[in-house]
């Protein structure tokens, strides 16, 4: 299976990177998968000329072919005034809006301090409501004072643990995403996923 690890990190080395690599491994540690990371920071450039000129370049057409053909998602931001990075909401601008429908997603942020937790909920998960993506019922904040301390390696497991069996659930459960980007009513999505 491949999982995708989304970093929106701008320094070296990040934090939000480290993130995506120890949640990647613990994933890793409940199913067998392929990791590919693709950083944003990387991608910067392209993605500002994607949206002067509608077209993607070659590192960002491959890094968004990476991502919509996963079997599943870790997507991590810093957290800047409050929100998730310009750079990281851009990159999910240029994909097109069904590509992530029935996609499997952990979402996750680093920052400063504790008080910006709430990121997860009010614009991480809203954003992949939105996209359509299913994502996993723990998302992973780590503020300054979390690294080392107890309590975050216990998060990681937990939201890497319910993002593999998604991705196993969700493999056998869905043929194809196609199926899931066209329009099909709540009880036929509910009893393919149950099938």
């Amino acid at each position: 299976m491949k999982l995708v690890v989304v970093s929106a990190g701008l320094s070296v080395p990040s934090s939000t990177r480290l993130l995506g690599d120890r949640l990647a491994a613990a994933v890793g540690r409940d199913l067998p998968v392929e990791v590919q990371v693709v950083e944003l920071r990387d991608l910067a450039v392209e993605i500002a000329h994607n949206f002067t000129s509608g077209f993607p370049g070659k590192k960002l057409s491959a890094a968004i072919d990476a991502v919509t053909g996963a079997d599943g998602l870790v997507v991590v931001t810093p957290v800047f005034s409050a929100s998730y990075s310009g750079l990281f909401k851009s990159f999910f601008d240029v994909i097109d809006k069904d590509a992530l429908a029935g996609s499997p997603v952990l979402i996750a942020a680093t920052g400063g301090t504790a008080r910006h937790s709430l990121v997860l909920d009010h614009a991480l998960r809203p954003l992949f409501a939105h996209l359509r993506a299913v994502v996993v019922p723990t998302g992973v904040y780590a503020a300054s004072e979390d690294w080392g301390a107890e309590g975050l390696d216990g998060r990681i497991e937990r939201a890497a643990g319910e993002l593999a069996a998604l991705m196993t659930g969700m493999s056998a459960a869905r043929p194809d995403k196609d199926a899931f980007a066209a329009v099909v009513p709540f009880e036929e999505r509910l009893a393919a996923l149950r099938a």
